[in-house]
């Protein structure tokens, strides 16, 4: 991993910066300072919502059933999200609600809607489905949210997605629903959603990226070039190459990752992909990218395209991606890829930057964001018999630390950076709350 800030301003000069991690350093004795990475033990949350190390603290912005600015009500199962500038100081958040078809009673909406309300999809009620995004205006200076609107409705799971370098988010549906007796149309695509625009967006499915179980998404910004992961057991890594760029309505085609002779990423039952081992992977086209049949992946594998373990996040870095495969490893607690993508005549990269080997260190690993530092901030997505999820940092070397503890059961998600690096934003899923983080960001020991 490369560590930059050329994306960030922490605020705070070069020496002050270097002061800061050095008297953070000099409180550990020298010869553990390698072996402890991150900021340190945690402090219990008198509030019981989730412990933050020593200076770090957290405010929560916006909450399930909250009355928004149009009148709909914050919906619950809040997950991805995505940070944006949004000038003077402030930021915009796009945030994702992953509601199923049976969900109205977390969803935005008290009572009837008008038959001109633009949803995508509605049920057999008449009732636009509750899934959909919801936009933020919060103010880093005065550390409130200014405004709040639903701005994608009618869709279904939105579970994850990702930020785009003009400015808008992409929303992705985990679900592949088929028009029928439950709903009007196919599900299973992904939505734009431009982070300033006011009000709902027209909720146009770009389906030339594919229908199948969309997790999330991001964007090199030297290409244009979308990734995109899928939540299955045996997923693909998908790319989409978008015949204009930054304008993914208009098309492209669809490929998946393959690895000669590494069918299999998982390394459930072998380690068929190793640690420490730089491969070449090759991209194979994907026909019928709507796949009535739910069958991409079926077709990509017979194509050579390598499976995956439940590909979940996916955030881009300097010059190069990561995504979290959720149960991937040889004790099915997760791993982390890392893809650099080539550029001209160069060919990508791929490499197993981290697997966990210890589910008390990292246990399920989904949503994750790079820090302005370029560590990464993974957000935990497990119901086992740990009990409680964490947001766990990883550091250039790959090593996994703790960064919060969540005391509420259930996921964190959403994880993001205001585009100055001075707050993290972060969701608990059920019920919805969106948390603002702010602190010595700086203070990170590295190992």
């Amino acid at each position: 991993m490369q560590i930059s800030r050329r994306s960030f301003n922490f605020g705070l000069g070069s020496l002050a910066f270097a002061g800061i991690a050095e008297r953070a350093c000099a409180q550990i004795p020298p010869a553990a300072r390698s072996e402890v990475p991150g900021y340190g033990a945690l402090v219990r949350d008198p509030n019981n919502l989730i412990d933050l190390p020593k200076g770090f603290s957290y405010r929560v912005i916006s909450r399930f059933g909250n009355i928004m600015d149009d009148g709909y009500l914050v919906p619950s199962a809040g997950d991805g999200m995505g940070a944006f500038a949004a000038g003077k100081g402030k930021v915009a958040l796009v945030r994702n609600h992953e509601l199923n078809i049976r969900d109205a009673r977390f969803g935005p909406f008290t009572g009837k809607v008008a038959d001109d309300f633009a949803a995508y999809d509605r049920g057999k009620d008449g009732m636009p489905l509750p899934g959909g995004t919801t936009t933020l205006i919060y103010d880093l200076k005065s550390q409130k949210v200014e405004k709040q609107w639903l701005s994608l409705s009618g869709t279904i799971r939105n579970c994850a997605g990702g930020i785009t370098p003009w400015g808008s988010w992409l929303t992705c549906e985990e679900n592949v629903t088929r028009a029928g007796d439950t709903v009007g149309k196919d599900h299973g695509y992904i939505f734009e959603v431009p982070s300033g625009h006011m009000g709902l967006v027209a909720p146009v499915p770009l389906k030339a990226m594919g229908r199948f179980n969309h997790e999330a998404a991001c964007v090199d910004p030297r290409t244009g070039i979308v990734y995109l992961t899928e939540d299955r057991d045996d997923s693909l890594l998908y790319r989409f190459l978008p015949d204009a760029k930054g304008e993914l309505a208009k098309g492209g085609r669809l490929e998946a990752l393959a690895l000669d002779g590494v069918a299999d990423s998982r390394n459930w039952s072998e380690a068929a992909v190793m640690r420490g081992k730089t491969y070449t992977p090759r991209w194979v086209a994907l026909d019928n990218p709507e796949a009535p049949d739910d069958d991409l992946r079926k077709r990509g594998a017979a194509k050579g395209a390598t499976l995956f373990a439940r590909g979940e996040g996916i955030w881009w870095g300097e010059d190069e991606l990561y995504f979290t495969c959720t149960d991937g490893g040889a004790i099915k607690h997760g791993q982390i890829y890392r893809l650099r993508p080539g550029i001209g005549s160069a060919s990508d990269s791929l490499d197993l930057f981290y697997e966990s080997t210890d589910a008390a260190a990292y246990n399920y690993g989904d949503n994750l964001c790079v820090m302005p530092t370029g560590h990464l901030m993974v957000c935990e997505d497990q119901y086992t018999e740990i009990v409680d999820n964490h947001l766990r940092g990883i550091t250039p070397a790959g090593k996994a630390y703790t960064f919060a503890k969540s005391r509420v059961q259930t996921e964190f998600a959403g994880a993001c950076f205001s585009p100055d690096g001075s707050t993290f934003f972060v969701n608990l899923m059920w019920p919805t709350m969106t948390l603002a983080i702010t602190g010595p960001w700086g203070r990170v020991r590295a190992s």
